[in-house]
């Protein structure tokens, strides 16, 4: 089971916004649903919905949390081989690979480069293959 937008809802489409995945449907002024199929569970809706009318998996109505509290990537620059996995699969274009420092220098990693983008669904450690990625609390 995903997570379930209850009545409460007043068709802010916050939450239908920053899905990073889609599985938020519905229009300005009208109760939202949540596709069951595409639903990470990421939690993100449910941060943002001020009205408290999300319902994770579990049955726990979700908490509205302010954003600067909202976990954000942390790249551990030794562990990450710049695959580029983080960097295709953020739906909300907040991460690239770093440049070069200098001419020939092949140390590249993954970067935070938009940290206002980010929503914080943990995808990009979710498919991280070295497990490069941690996210945390004021991350970066």
């Amino acid at each position: 089971m995903s997570f379930f937008i209850t009545e409460k809802c007043i068709g802010c489409t916050l939450c239908k916004k920053l899905c990073p995945v889609g599985a938020v449907e519905g229009e300005l002024k009208e109760r939202h649903r949540i596709k069951e199929r595409r639903c990470v569970e990421c939690g993100v809706c449910g941060r943002a919905c001020k009205q408290e009318a999300i319902v994770d998996s579990k049955g726990n109505v979700m908490k509205a949390v302010p954003k600067d509290q909202w976990k954000k990537p942390v790249i551990m620059k030794d562990k990450c081989s710049a695959c580029s996995m983080c960097v295709w699969n953020c739906t909300k274009d907040a991460l690239r690979i770093a440049e070069p420092a200098f001419k020939g220098d092949i140390r590249v990693f993954a970067e935070l480069s938009d940290p206002k983008k980010c929503v914080g669904c943990g995808i990009c450690e979710s498919v991280c293959p070295l497990h490069a990625i941690h996210m945390e609390v004021g991350g970066q």
